[in-house]
């Protein structure tokens, strides 16, 4: 796993993620069980080793495919995670990251047949391998943090929505409520959205706009 140079170790590097998800207005998380120690049984954020010429993004863009089915996602380095006992076998650095993945884009996200993999809500969590439960809270707070400041929610959105479903996802994310009135106008005030000329008839009220946002780049405002 690990080599000598010159009397220094070289560490492992490893990329964890968390790639969350928003169900059932629950912030959700993926969570793979461990098959193998240390740590066997336990529940963990999915990840792995550094492949030989492979870039850190390209190792978490593999983890991404292999674990959730999707590829074409928000997803951002997050921090990195070096304590040199992290790791009880050797020397092993991590580097996080988040992915967003609209529930609806999950290939049978809540398939009875997978038993190694889970969607746990963030403020339920079970016992977790490693340091992962440190990370996966830092992650937490940085994606509250930035739907503040920026448009990454629409990570979590499907592509077209109502203004409603626009503020369910908010507070899920921030776990508050918020006024209605005021919502719309500071989302509509960003310049972020566009109407999309279509209508959606929710439940026994008027039909209701849709809208969609006008770039799937980060960007952020005031």
């Amino acid at each position: 796993m690990n080599t000598k140079y010159e009397g220094f170790e070289t560490p492992g590097i490893t990329v964890d993620l968390s790639i969350f998800t928003v169900n059932e207005t629950r912030l959700k998380v993926m969570l793979v069980r461990r098959a193998e120690v240390p740590f066997q049984g336990y529940w963990s954020l999915p990840g792995g080793f550094l492949k030989t010429s492979e870039s850190l993004d390209a190792a978490a863009q593999r983890v991404l495919c292999e674990k959730s089915g999707v590829s074409d996602v928000y997803m951002e380095q997050l921090y990195t995670f070096g304590d040199p006992k992290r790791d009880p076998r050797s020397r092993v650095i991590t580097v996080a990251y988040i992915a967003l993945i609209p529930w609806q884009s999950l290939p049978q996200p809540a398939s009875e047949k997978v038993t190694d993999l889970t969607w746990a809500s963030v403020d339920a969590l079970p016992k977790l391998a490693f340091d992962h439960r440190e990370i996966l809270s830092y992650a937490v707070k940085r994606l509250r943090a930035k739907v503040s400041y920026s448009n990454i929610v629409y990570g979590l959105m499907p592509k077209q929505f109502r203004l409603s479903e626009l503020q369910s996802m908010y507070e899920t994310i921030i776990d508050d409520k918020l006024d209605k009135r005021n919502f719309r106008k500071q989302m509509l005030a960003t310049g972020l959205l566009k109407e999309t000329g279509k209508k959606e008839l929710a439940g026994a009220h008027r039909p209701a706009m849709l809208y969609q946002f006008k770039s799937k780049e980060i960007v952020f405002f005031n």
